[in-house]
């Protein structure tokens, strides 16, 4: 289910809970929520950007993955002295 992210209005009057962007786990047919689930002031949906799977950090920065867009690693083994891994 997506995640929506919520914040009261900008005129209203708010808690500790919703004057700071809140999390909210909903179905998609789910409507909007318009009330803070704490103080049941006035809040609305926030539009944020979409969270992007993709390559993780460590398979970008392997080995094979470096050599094959054109970059070296390089690898300190003592003070002053490098040894080239890819």
């Amino acid at each position: 289910m997506p995640t929506y992210v919520y914040q009261k209005t900008e005129d209203a009057k708010g808690c500790t809970h919703c004057t700071e962007p809140f999390e909210v786990v909903q179905s998609m047919q789910d409507d909007a929520l318009s009330a803070c689930p704490d103080c049941g002031g006035p809040v609305r949906r926030l539009i944020t950007p979409p969270a992007v799977r993709g390559q993780s950090v460590k398979s970008m920065l392997s080995d094979k993955n470096l050599k094959r867009h054109g970059f070296q690693r390089f690898v300190k083994e003592e003070k002053g002295k490098y040894r080239k891994t890819t």
